[in-house]
């Protein structure tokens, strides 16, 4: 499985957890494992993991917003991207932010990839 594919199945398995907030993570997380690679299952932990700190350095990022406001979508693939950009030594930060924009794209819309765009933009630069 391509890391390409691998980030977007990381994605859907983050974004049914933040969603979820009633359902447990670990049968969210059992029920989608077959189908994930190593580098998913890397990416979805790390995520779980540190999503405090995640969440800290996104939210020092953003101008005039809270990460309370930013919706689901975008909250998950800012923090996909930002626990690549520090903990995922092997990939480049320019490529976390192009995979993250190309997602919200796909799971979004053009705007909503702008502002992913502008807030990693940010965090690369920081």
């Amino acid at each position: 499985m391509s890391r390409k594919h691998s980030r977007e199945k990381a994605f859907q398995v983050l974004f049914q957890i933040d969603i979820n907030k009633d359902a447990k993570h670990e049968d969210l997380f059992r029920v989608l494992d077959e189908d994930l690679s190593i580098f998913s299952t890397q990416i979805i932990k790390g995520v779980m993991e540190y999503k405090q700190e995640l969440d800290t350095l996104i939210e020092q990022n953003l101008e005039h917003w809270s990460i309370n406001r930013i919706g689901a979508v975008e909250k998950t693939l800012l923090r996909i991207a930002a626990y690549e950009m520090r903990y995922v030594d092997d990939t480049p930060d320019k490529v976390a932010v192009n995979e993250a924009v190309e997602l919200a794209k796909r799971f979004h819309d053009e705007q909503s990839g702008k502002f992913i765009n502008g807030v990693l933009s940010k965090i690369m630069s920081s």
